[in-house]
């Protein structure tokens, strides 16, 4: 252990500890702008400068080691006048249109001016006159606000291994921009929205799509249409940090609620969806595993980012890819077809509008024609969490203090196993769940996998079902899935059995908890978070395995038949090709 001190107080840490996260053992903060939880630090931003009493040099707190018998002083007036001139510097080339950004009152570098009391801008303005890149359709680049602190490139390369952010030029001509300087949507992003959850600034942010919603909510007499809403799981775990509470803390049956008071017609819970995803996933599983009909392992689709990663860097993979479509789809194609049909409603008079965790769900609901299987768009408009959160807002709804309600059924009620979607593990176990009892026609005892659960990169586990091993691995955060991958490669370049026969891929760190378009500010801390949460509402629910659902068995009696019939793969099924990494 390290014995050392900040500002005077004594410091006990292990060795390697930098001097920054020695600060916050005692409550001492360093500003930071650069830096992120999630990555490597690599003091770019230079604003958590510190001194070493006697010694007039001035030491990056993030990336410096604190050593035996240091005593650090964190704040005097050479360093506070040194962090407030390099604030001004960075103002000096961004620009000062606060009120109109996407990241107003969110924003790490106004929060800086605001403590620095930075009230006049002594260095001429520097402006750099690129145009915004919109070509995702899930993601907006405003390369005009970005401070070049390197996050999203490194979150892009490091953490997802993607690499459709680079760095490009050099001295004051340096700017981040998409790889080989294309459009974003011309080369390999997968739209995960991972860049946009860890920049400080407005310099990468989702594309606001609320106002074709209120624009479908407002509409009145000939032009109105019924709007119909779904719920993602990782949602009703994360809005509440936008108004204020704990992450992790559910507010489902007040999201209801807000829906209603929004506007929407009918509210849906993707939960069911989820559950249906599991019935057709699962019985996919089961004939693949069982019957020897397919390749193995069988990989989940229900991620998008990660589908559009498979599609552009792993073509070969695409037999062993799951053909479920992903839980909004299955809802999509559900509330235009079977709910539509119910209800007496003409599918076109609908408007499907999804919430989601994630950016690229605006990209899956127009991925290709099977995402069309009603005969129109299944899912008209996605909307992140943050965007959800800024409807409420501005229409408002005191959310806190709302009552609590159901969802509508009969695409409401739902299980636990839908509910942990949420979460990295969740999909396997809740695959697993039902796929016991779909082999051996018998129920689980204990229905929790603990071993899929959890925020390691890579979790394997194994279950026996009547004395046969089912091996299975999980993966998220996308830079972790190579590695998977490659060793299912060399099993079969070596004719040797799979290493596992079931894995799950999320694109994101947590699975949908931390996905691109939760609220800002995810940690690992705050997605344990968000993860009790999920886990606690799985625990709570009346039913914790899909097949149990009373209203999936009803669906496929009245209208979808059986798991894996003819009719279910044309609404609820998918194809993929592999595709370049770059359009040009």
């Amino acid at each position: 252990m390290i014995n050392a001190k900040i500002n005077g107080i004594p410091v006990q840490v292990a060795e390697g500890t930098t001097i920054l996260d020695a600060a916050r053992k005692v409550d001492v903060k360093i500003p930071t702008l650069c830096y992120n939880d999630d990555l490597e630090p690599w003091a770019a931003c230079g604003i958590c400068v510190v001194k070493s009493q006697g010694s007039a040099k001035m030491l990056r707190a993030c990336c410096t080691p604190i050593d035996e018998g240091m005593s650090i002083i964190t704040h005097d007036p050479d360093i506070v006048q040194t962090r407030k001139t390099v604030i001004e510097l960075i103002l000096s080339t961004h620009p000062d249109d606060c009120l109109a950004c996407p990241r107003n009152q969110e924003c790490e570098l106004q929060r800086l001016a605001a403590e620095f009391g930075i009230r006049e801008q002594p260095f001429p303005k520097m402006l750099r006159d690129i145009p915004i890149d919109d070509s995702t359709g899930s993601l907006i680049l405003n390369p005009e606000k970005c401070i070049r602190c390197g996050r999203c490139v490194k979150v892009c390369q490091e953490m997802q291994n993607v690499w459709a952010i680079e760095f490009l030029g050099r001295g004051e001509k340096t700017r981040i921009a998409p790889a080989a300087d294309v459009k974003l949507g011309e080369g390999p992003c997968i739209k995960c929205g991972q860049c946009s959850a860890h920049c400080p600034v407005g310099a990468i942010y989702e594309n606001d799509q609320t106002g074709l919603v209120w624009d479908a909510l407002m509409k009145e007499g000939a032009e109105a249409k019924t709007c119909v809403v779904q719920i993602a799981p990782a949602v009703r775990v994360a809005l509440g940090e936008a108004f204020g509470l704990a992450p992790g803390t559910n507010l489902t049956r007040k999201i209801y609620t807000a829906l209603r008071r929004l506007g929407f017609d009918v509210v849906f819970d993707t939960n069911f969806a989820a559950d249906l995803t599991i019935m057709e996933e699962g019985t996919e599983f089961v004939k693949r595993f069982a019957a020897g009909e397919g390749a193995l392992p069988l990989i989940t689709s229900c991620c998008p980012a990660w589908v559009d990663y498979l599609e552009k860097y792993n073509g070969d993979m695409i037999p062993n890819f799951s053909t479920a479509k992903s839980p909004q789809q299955m809802m999509g194609a559900m509330i235009k077809t079977y709910w539509a049909q119910k209800a007496g409603i003409d599918p076109a008079k609908v408007y499907s509008v999804s919430i989601m965790p994630c950016t690229a769900k605006k990209f899956e609901n127009a991925r290709d024609r099977t995402m069309y299987s009603s005969g129109q768009k299944d899912v008209d408009v996605t909307l992140t969490t943050r965007e959800l959160a800024r409807m409420i807002k501005q229409a408002g709804i005191d959310l806190l203090n709302l009552p609590e309600s159901d969802p509508d059924s009969p695409m409401g009620p739902n299980t636990g196993a839908g509910v942990i979607f949420g979460a990295t593990g969740g999909v396997m176990e809740a695959a697993l769940r039902t796929a016991y009892t779909l082999i051996t026609g018998e129920e689980l005892r204990d229905v929790n996998f603990t071993g899929v659960r959890g925020l390691s990169g890579i979790k394997e586990a194994s279950i026996h079902i009547k004395g046969t091993e089912v091996r299975v691995a999980v993966a998220h955060q996308m830079g972790n899935i190579a590695q998977v991958l490659e060793m299912v490669r060399k099993a079969k370049a070596e004719g040797k059995e799979t290493p596992w026969h079931f894995v799950e891929v999320m694109a994101c760190r947590g699975g949908c908890i931390g996905g691109g378009g939760q609220p800002y500010g995810c940690t690992d801390e705050v997605r344990k978070m968000r993860i009790r949460g999920i886990y606690d509402a799985d625990e709570a629910s009346e039913y914790r395995c899909s097949h149990h659902n009373p209203l999936i068995k009803q669906i496929y009696s009245a209208f979808l038949e059986k798991p894996g019939s003819h009719k279910a793969h044309e609404l609820l099924h998918t194809s993929y090709e592999a595709r370049d990494l770059y359009l040009k």
